[in-house]
């Protein structure tokens, strides 16, 4: 059985990519799910996933002894595994469109990562209307983020960004969360979008998980401190 080791579901956007597209697409797999503690050499964390990767990131596939890690790798890898489950759209054109799409999010948006981190159990709309004011660089990548949907859902007609589930929208969907918990107004289109993803199986049964984990890493949440027991 395929096995995927990721990081905690509430604030791994890297790894909710392909367990969102496994878990939406049907794809029977194993989740190995490795704590954050910290990202220390010495750290648990770089402890175990050093014995799987060298990288020693998450995600990581494990097919038969084949390891395959990065998140834009794996997805990949499982669109040629499963050819008959057309992650990718069948026609070149929007395959070519999807995978710029996809290889803007994975090496793009740096101020938005920075700034809003993911945080799946966290309301913080304060948060995203004060950064949204300060930081003219968190604003063009909304903006473009914005500007991309809006192209794509029109060009392809909706509900998805390439008309039907592919692995764009599980790219995107850590994007959706965060714009949610940090209250990001948008643009009419790309609100009904985010409702269409939020409402995907394989983004609830995330979104169900990373709110049972009630493991806050201050590391990870620099604009709060633990929430009440």
């Amino acid at each position: 059985m395929l096995q995927l080791y990721i990081g905690n579901k509430n604030y791994s956007s890297w790894s909710m990519r392909p367990w969102v597209l496994m878990r939406q697409a049907g794809i029977v797999f194993e989740e190995r799910l490795v704590r954050f503690d910290s990202f220390d050499a010495q750290s648990q964390f770089k402890q175990t996933l050093g014995a799987v990767s060298p990288a020693g990131k998450v995600p990581v596939l494990i097919d038969d002894g084949l390891v395959v890690s990065d998140s834009l790798a794996i997805v990949e890898y499982l669109a040629e595994r499963f050819p008959e489950l057309y992650l990718w759209p069948l026609a070149v054109h929007d395959r070519a469109r999807a995978r710029s799409a996809c290889a803007e999010m994975h090496s793009g948006f740096g101020a938005l990562r920075e700034h809003l981190p993911m945080n799946i159990e966290a309301s913080l709309p304060e948060i995203g209307e004060r950064v949204l004011r300060e930081r003219p660089d968190v604003v063009a990548d909304v903006h473009r983020v914005q500007s991309l949907w809006c192209d794509l859902l029109a060009r392809h007609n909706g509900p998805m960004l390439m008309g039907s589930f592919s692995i764009a929208d599980a790219f995107f969907a850590p994007v959706v969360l965060r714009f949610k918990a940090y209250g990001v107004r948008v643009h009419p289109d790309v609100a009904r979008y985010m409702d269409n993803v939020l409402a995907l199986q394989g983004v609830r049964d995330w979104v169900d998980g990373a709110l049972r984990e009630h493991d806050f890493r201050a590391f990870e949440e620099p604009y709060r401190s633990a929430p009440p027991a």
